[in-house]
């Protein structure tokens, strides 16, 4: 169980991999923001089902009523929906090669504004690591 979040952090990276090949397939002929909300649909209906083959419906109205949580649950609802919307738009115009790595950069962000608004710390070889991503995703996109 200790590496349980390992597990399941290089399945999201396997599967976010995915997204940009088959949202660049997909954006061939059609609107990139269309397809987004096509996408936002599936995945909410997806979830949708999860939650229910786990029990889990009766959860929805604590979350909306806990008022804390459900207004950062809906600002990171939006931030997730224009990250989408740029890296749709970003696929539509670029090389996934190209695109790919730019949003890894999420990964620098993340770290930085976790460190200024959450008060986590990096280690020296953590904070390294993190500007090793940021140089290698500049030199993957640019080459």
């Amino acid at each position: 169980m200790d590496h349980l979040w390992l597990v399941y952090a290089l399945l999201s990276a396997l599967t976010a991999s995915l997204v940009g090949i088959f949202g660049k397939i997909g954006l061939q002929s059609v609107d990139a923001n269309t397809a987004t909300a096509i996408r936002s649909v599936i995945m909410a209906v997806f979830l949708l089902i999860v939650i229910a083959c786990q029990g889990n419906l009766r959860q929805i109205p604590h979350v909306l009523t806990d008022t804390k949580a459900f207004t950062f649950i809906v600002l990171s609802g939006v931030a997730g929906a224009l990250s989408w919307l740029f890296y749709f738009l970003a696929l539509k115009y670029g090389k996934v090669t190209q695109v790919a790595p730019i949003d890894k950069l999420s990964v620098v962000m993340a770290a930085i504004l976790a460190m200024i608004f959450l008060g986590e710390r990096v280690s020296i070889l953590g904070g390294t690591g993190i500007t090793l991503i940021g140089i290698g995703a500049i030199l993957v996109a640019f080459s």
